[in-house]
């Protein structure tokens, strides 16, 4: 019982019914990760769907020079590691602990048992590759088209639409993530993200106040336009 209320907020267990629920809690591990473990390495054997139960985590790649670029982060009710159970293929990147983290973890062979006896959850799962293929679309078509101002007030926005509470005609973000964090999610440096933060807040735009972001309304709704730097 501890974890079904969980299970029911993820994405593709939405249209389960209890007695399934009741299966996939019993045969989920429950892990404990300290700050900064590594999760899954990229390379490694897929064999298992982890699910976030609290903390957060970081789906991350290397460059060369050790440069991390971050691809997504997941917190409690995501789910990773689909596409490798589907595929049978090797993880496709790092997922490495933000802060202290527990995941369910549930084995190759009882999600496939459980996608042979519940076809809603296979089409759940499609549906998630589908939006995660159109967010990783709309992230290519962000660094080919817009300039680091750009980037960084749509992924304010984008933020905003996840994690902002409406507040007095503003956005307030409660937890925004650190300057590196935002520069590895939009493939810049972090003295261009504080360049950037300082000038938006310069004119207006949102106000940094400890760990809160509060963006103006019409900022969080709008185009890029009013954004541009000469």
């Amino acid at each position: 019982m501890r974890h079904r209320e969980l299970l029911k907020r993820v994405t593709i267990f939405a249209d389960l019914d209890d007695a399934a629920l009741v299966t996939l809690e019993r045969i989920a591990v429950e892990r404990q990760y300290p700050r900064e473990s590594v999760i899954v390495s990229q390379e490694d054997r897929g064999d298992a769907l982890f699910v976030v139960c609290s903390g957060k985590v970081k789906v991350v790649l290397y460059g060369r020079s050790g440069r991390e670029v971050i691809l997504s982060v997941f917190k409690p009710g995501d789910f990773f590691g689909e596409m490798s159970l589907l595929d049978n293929q090797p993880r496709s990147a790092n997922v490495i602990a933000l802060e202290s983290s527990t995941l369910l973890v549930i084995e190759r062979r009882s999600f496939a048992d459980q996608l042979a006896n519940h076809p809603n959850l296979a089409l759940g799962v499609l549906a998630e590759l589908s939006r995660r293929l159109r967010r990783a679309d709309a992230i290519i078509g962000n660094l080919a088209l817009l300039d680091v101002y750009g980037r960084v007030a749509r992924y304010l926005r984008e933020l905003a639409k996840t994690e902002g509470e409406p507040e007095s005609g503003s956005v307030v973000i409660r937890q925004r993530p650190t300057q590196q964090e935002i520069a590895s999610m939009i493939g810049t440096s972090r003295e261009t993200v504080s360049r950037a933060l300082s000038e938006f807040q310069r004119r207006g735009f949102l106000e940094l106040s400890g760990r809160r972001i509060i963006l103006r309304a019409s900022f969080a709704l709008g185009d890029d336009s009013a954004i541009e730097v000469s």
